[in-house]
C-alpha cells in the first residue's frame, strides 16, 4: 500500500476551525436523508421563494417552498402508487429545469434512487445506463428522449413535455403522475411522509454515471449521507446566504449541479433555473442574481469576448480599459494580501470603476457577489482579471466520486490558481507521487457493480482522485494535472499538459481548446481549436467576413497570430515543455461530436485518436 501523509486541521490544508464547529452543530440535528432535508426546508420557510423559471412568454414565474412541497409530494405519491420500492432506480433524462428538481426530490422522498442521464447522451450510453442501473422507471423531457428509453426494459416512463403515444400503456405525462398521486393522498395523506421517514443515511440516493474522458460511463453510488453532508458543509462555509439569489443553469445530471441543490435545501435561498446556455447573458441583467456557479468555459468566453472587442476598438477606449484593469488588479492583490490600497491607488480605482468596471458588472445584473467555478481548471490569470473588474470568481474542486464539492476558495481566503481549502469534514492527503487523496462523508460508496474499479480507487476510506496536487504556503490546494495525462517524452522528461493548456487559453482569445501532445516523442506539439465567435470576429476584421471555420483555420494571417501566442506561451515554459509545432483544427471541439464531456472537459484520448494523422505529421516532416 502506498504511504500517505494526512493534513489535519492544525496542519497544512484544512477547513477553518469555525466552519468545522458549525458543521458539527448542524449535523447534530440534521435530517437523515435528502427527502427529509427537503421536507424540513418546506416546513421551515413555506412562504419563501424557492424557484423562479421562464414562464414561456418572456417573463418569469415564481414558486414558494410550500408550492414546491405540494408538487413533490404528489409526484412522490404517484411513484409509490406505480409500485416504486426502496432504492428502485428512476432514470431522469432532461435539461436543467424546475421539473427536473421536482422529479428528483419526489424520487428521494419516495425512497427511490435517481439515475441521472444527460439529455445529450447517445442511444448507446442511454441503453448502457438504464440496463446497468436496473432502472424500472424513467422521467424524460421530450418525445425524442422517450423513444430512447423505451428501447430498454423500462416498466413506466413519465413524459414532461409533449403528448405520449396512444398505443403504449407504459407512458404517462408528468401531469397525469401528479393527478394519480393527488388521488392516492386523499386516502393515504401520510404516505409520502412515511416513505421519507423510512430512508436511512446509508441508503442509495443517486447513481451518477461519469461522462468520462475515456471508456464507458461508470455508475457512482452516492448515498443520502453524502448529499446531506454536502448541503450542510455548504451552509457551514457560508458562501451562500438565505437572501442570495442563485442562477442555476448547470446540467443537473452532473454532480456539480446536483450538489448545489443540496446546498439550497440547507440554506433556503431561492434559485433562478434555466438550463438554456444561450440565454445566460440575456437573463442575468433581468433576474439580477447575486451568486452564479459556472464552468471555466463561461469565464474564458467572457474574457475572450471583451479582449477581442477591445482589440477591435483600439485607440483611447482600449488604453482606458487596459489602465482600468491594471488599477483593479493592483487593488485586488493588495486586498488579498490583507492590505488597504494606498490613497492615490484608491482614488484611481474609484475613477476606473466608474468609467469601466461598473458597466461590465451591469451586464451580469449589477448585484453579483461572486461566481463559483468548478468541473474543470480555471486559469488564475482569468480569475484575477475578473476580480480586477469587481467580479470575484471562487474556484472549487471535487469529483463525481466526492459528490462534487471537496474544496473551494473563500471570499476571505482567495488564492487564484488554486482550488482553496477543503470543506469542513473533508480530509486531504497527498500520496508520495503527489496524487490527491480525499476522505469524508461526501465520498462515494463505490462504483456500481464494479468491485475491482472500486478497490483500485478506494483505500481505507481514502479516494484516489487521479489528480496531482500540491499545498501552497497558505494551505490551499493547487491541482497541477491529471495523473493519467502526464506526458513522458522520449528523453525521459515529464510534461504536465493541463497547466500549459490553461495558460494558453488565458492568453489566446481565439482558442477554445489546445491539446498538448508528446507521449514517447522527442518534442511537444499541439492541436488548437478555434472559438467560432472569436474567429468570426477576427475574420471580419481581416478581410474574411463570412468565411467558414475551416477557411479561417487555413488563413496564413491567423496562423501567424496564433504562432505569436504560442511564442509567448513558450517563453514561460521549460525547454522540454515548449510547443515546437502546432496545427489549427478546421472545426471546433464540441460535446455533440464527442470531443468534450457534457461538463466541457476535454476528451484527450478521443481527440488524439481522431486527429492522429495531424499529430503524426508533426513528427514525420
Amino acid at each position: 500500500m502506498e504511504s500517505i501523509v494526512e493534513y489535519q486541521a492544525s496542519d497544512a490544508c484544512a477547513a477553518p476551525d469555525a466552519e468545522t464547529t458549525l458543521l458539527t452543530e448542524l449535523q447534530a440535528t440534521a435530517p437523515a436523508s435528502l427527502g427529509a432535508l427537503f421536507l424540513d426546508r418546506v416546513g421551515r420557510t413555506p412562504d419563501a421563494e424557492a424557484y423562479r423559471r421562464p414562464d414561456g412568454t418572456g417573463g418569469w414565474s415564481s414558486q414558494t417552498w410550500a408550492e414546491t412541497g405540494r408538487t413533490v409530494t404528489e409526484l412522490a405519491a404517484g411513484l409509490l402508487d406505480l409500485g416504486l420500492r426502496p432504492e428502485d432506480r428512476v432514470a431522469l433524462m432532461s435539461a436543467t429545469r424546475v421539473e427536473w428538481i421536482e422529479a428528483d426530490l419526489a424520487v428521494a422522498c419516495a425512497g427511490g434512487t435517481t439515475t441521472t442521464v444527460y439529455p445529450t447522451s447517445t442511444p448507446v450510453d442511454v441503453a448502457h445506463i438504464l440496463t446497468d442501473s436496473g432502472a424500472r422507471f424513467a422521467v424524460v423531457e421530450t418525445t425524442a428522449h422517450l423513444a430512447s428509453v423505451l428501447e430498454s426494459p423500462i416498466e413506466c416512463a413519465v413524459l414532461i413535455d409533449g403528448e405520449p403515444p396512444q398505443d403504449d400503456p407504459r407512458v404517462l405525462t408528468l401531469g397525469a403522475l401528479r393527478e394519480r398521486g393527488r388521488a392516492v393522498l386523499v386516502e393515504r395523506p401520510q404516505l409520502v411522509k412515511e416513505a421519507t421517514a423510512a430512508v436511512a443515511p446509508e441508503h442509495l440516493a443517486t447513481l451518477i454515471y461519469t461522462s468520462g474522458t475515456t471508456g464507458r460511463p461508470k455508475g457512482v453510488r452516492l448515498t443520502h449521507r453524502a448529499w446531506v453532508y454536502e448541503g450542510l458543509a455548504i451552509q457551514a462555509v457560508g458562501l451562500i446566504k438565505a437572501d442570495d439569489l442563485a442562477y442555476l443553469w448547470l446540467p443537473l445530471a452532473h454532480a456539480f449541479g446536483k450538489t448545489l441543490l443540496g446546498g439550497q435545501l440547507a440554506v433556503g435561498h431561492p434559485s433562478v433555473v434555466d438550463g438554456d446556455v444561450t440565454k445566460i447573458i440575456d437573463n442575468l441583467p433581468v433576474v439580477r442574481p447575486t451568486v452564479m456557479p459556472a464552468v471555466p468555459r463561461i469565464f474564458e468566453k467572457v474574457y475572450a469576448g471583451v479582449a477581442a472587442t477591445m482589440q477591435q476598438e483600439g485607440g483611447v477606449k482600449a488604453r482606458l480599459f487596459d489602465w482600468a484593469v491594471d488599477v483593479g488588479r493592483q487593488v485586488s492583490r493588495a486586498r488579498h494580501r490583507g492590505e488597504r490600497p494606498a490613497a492615490f491607488l484608491a482614488f484611481q480605482h474609484s475613477i476606473a470603476d466608474r468609467l469601466v468596471s461598473t458597466k461590465i458588472r451591469q451586464r451580469f445584473g449589477g448585484r453579483m457577489r461572486y461566481f463559483i467555478s468548478g468541473a474543470a481548471p480555471l486559469s488564475g490569470e482569468i480569475a484575477e482579471w475578473f476580480d480586477a473588474i469587481g467580479l470575484l470568481v471562487l474556484e472549487g474542486y471535487g469529483l463525481t466520486e466526492t459528490a462534487a464539492a471537496s474544496f473551494v476558495n473563500r471570499p476571505d481566503h482567495v488564492e487564484f490558481g488554486t482550488v482553496g481549502l477543503p470543506l469542513p469534514g473533508t480530509s486531504v492527503a497527498l500520496a508520495e507521487d503527489g496524487e490527491v487523496l480525499v476522505r469524508g462523508p461526501g465520498v462515494m460508496e463505490g462504483y456500481h457493480q464494479l468491485p475491482e474499479a472500486t478497490a483500485d480507487t478506494l483505500t481505507d476510506g481514502w479516494l484516489h482522485t487521479g489528480d496531482i496536487g500540491e499545498v501552497t504556503a497558505r494551505g490551499s490546494l493547487k491541482i497541477t494535472d491529471r495523473k493519467k495525462d502526464l506526458i513522458k517524452t522520449s528523453g525521459g522528461k515529464f510534461v504536465a499538459p493541463q497547466p500549459i493548456e490553461v495558460r494558453f487559453k488565458a492568453m489566446c482569445p481565439l482558442a477554445t481548446e489546445i491539446v498538448v501532445h508528446g507521449e514517447g516523442r522527442n518534442f511537444v506539439t499541439a492541436l488548437v481549436a478555434l472559438d467560432p465567435d472569436a474567429a468570426a470576429a477576427w475574420a471580419a476584421g481581416h478581410g474574411l467576413a463570412g468565411a467558414s471555420i475551416a477557411e479561417i483555420a487555413g488563413s496564413e494571417a491567423l496562423r501567424a497570430e496564433i504562432a505569436g501566442y504560442v511564442e509567448r506561451l513558450n517563453a514561460g515554459l521549460g525547454k522540454w515543455e515548449t510547443i515546437k509545432k502546432f496545427t489549427i483544427l478546421d472545426r471546433p471541439l464540441t460535446v455533440e461530436d464527442g470531443d468534450l464531456t457534457p461538463s466541457l472537459k476535454l476528451k484527450r484520448r478521443v481527440v488524439e485518436r481522431r486527429h492522429a494523422d495531424l499529430l503524426e505529421a508533426h513528427y514525420s516532416s
